[in-house]
């Protein structure tokens, strides 16, 4: 395909190719100073040159762009560091404050972008030199918590800038920086509901040369103090230079003056050289063990507590038999029993009232008597509806006076006993009747 391409075509094709080579694989160098906050933007436009051209259709302006950031030869990045994307089709943004330790080490970050529709993807390296000066720290550094903006948004060159001018306009001082940025998420924060266009929070803080303005420190007041501890909002006489774009809240600033803060040096013991002091050979265990006696252990675990139980069963049969209270309530309880089969044998050959059902009917117009309809031995789960009077069992005949003025005749009942007496008697009540 080469040797068919023109001399020009193949010069041009070879400077693009080494153009792509070389921008994926060029170093960008930075100089962030310590104590002052860092900002690099991955821009989205700067990695869609470094694909290479895809067959398909497509609108490469559209594609959905990630990023991967960490320390060359680790898997992270330093601790100082941090990163955010808020969504595939916006810019990445590197951020935070480095400090004084790591001055003069320069530290490589891989970049790595993937692009999520064609799944190529695109490297760079990242050398951030940071450069340690004397006049950073600022001595005097006060953080703002900012609760209608995103981290990512106040990231930006612009939305910075405007706070930067805002608290230059109260305080005044000659020289002033942001050290440091970080959402309120990474602080304990609760992810905001999707509505009303909640935003996350912000925590801001900046440093200066010079005191703290009066302004600032009207938060330190006991009324506004008082105000704060009753959740309601303290009355801040500059708040108005600041309300029109960004909503703060001053029951969260923090006033810091390093010239105050004692440092605080602990002694830590020195290193040694990672190897374990001497303690002579090691001595295992012997391989011929001696045989255990569990002969002791057998009469602590059963003898003890029998005897223990055999001795206080003799104290309780002493004190039952022996003893004249114990000899009491044995007659006692003897006597109450005496009594329970005594009252058992009564009720059985008590008399009592029979209900009706029980018993027999007198019938007044032929004198006949009919059987009850429950007697004792009838079993009533078999027991029809109506009983009929015919085939009576256990019939006897009665007199019975005939309307005439004849002698008697002779009726028959249904002999009937209860426990085994003869119910005669109430036979004979019921002729009375």
């Amino acid at each position: 395909m080469v040797g068919t391409m023109s001399a020009a075509a193949v010069a041009v094709w070879l400077g693009s190719v080494f153009t792509i080579l070389s921008r994926s694989h060029a170093d960008r160098n930075v100089y962030p100073s310590a104590g002052v906050l860092f900002v690099h933007v991955l821009e989205r436009e700067y990695f869609k040159g470094e694909f290479p051209p895809y067959p398909k259709a497509g609108d490469a302006n559209s594609d959905p762009i990630t990023f991967n950031t960490n320390l060359k030869g680790y898997p992270d990045r330093p601790g100082w560091l941090r990163y955010i994307q808020r969504t595939q089709h916006s810019d990445g943004v590197l951020y935070g404050s480095p400090t004084a330790e790591h001055a003069g080490r320069p530290s490589v970050i891989e970049i790595t972008a993937y692009n999520r529709r064609t799944f190529e993807t695109a490297r760079h390296n990242l050398v951030i030199n940071i450069m340690g000066t004397e006049e950073f720290p600022l001595p005097y550094q006060a953080e703002f918590y900012i609760k209608n903006m995103n981290v990512e948004e106040m990231l930006a060159s612009e939305v910075l800038g405007d706070f930067l001018g805002a608290v230059k306009n109260i305080w005044q001082p000659d020289r002033l920086n942001a050290i440091n940025i970080t959402s309120a998420l990474d602080r304990g924060g609760r992810v905001p509901l999707p509505i009303n266009n909640l935003k996350e929070g912000v925590y801001v803080m900046v440093g200066a040369d010079v005191a703290f303005s009066s302004c600032l420190r009207e938060v330190e007041s006991p009324h506004n103090q008082l105000r704060c501890s009753q959740e309601m909002e303290p009355s801040i006489s500059c708040d108005k230079k600041f309300r029109a774009q960004f909503d703060i809240d001053w029951c969260k600033i923090s006033l810091v003056d390093i010239n105050r803060v004692f440092p605080v040096y602990i002694t830590r013991p020195e290193p040694g050289n990672g190897i374990l002091p001497e303690f002579g050979l090691y001595d295992p265990p012997s391989e011929t063990l001696m045989s255990r006696n569990y002969f002791s252990d057998f009469l602590i675990t059963l003898a003890v507590p029998s005897a223990v139980a055999v001795v206080l069963l003799f104290i309780l049969g002493y004190t039952m038999c022996c003893r004249r209270e114990g000899f009491i309530q044995l007659v006692h309880h003897n006597s109450i029993q005496k009594s329970s089969k005594e009252l058992r044998s009564m009720s059985k050959n008590r008399e009592i009232s029979w209900p009706l059902s029980t018993l027999p009917v007198f019938n007044p117009v032929s004198g006949e008597v009919v059987p009850p309809l429950h007697p004792d031995n009838y079993e009533t789960t078999s027991m029809p509806l109506m009983q009929t009077q015919t085939n009576l069992q256990n019939q006897i005949t009665i007199p019975q006076q005939r309307p005439s003025g004849d002698n008697y005749v002779m009726s028959t009942f249904r002999r009937l006993e209860v426990n085994g007496i003869p119910e005669e008697r109430k036979v004979a009540e019921a002729l009375n009747l």
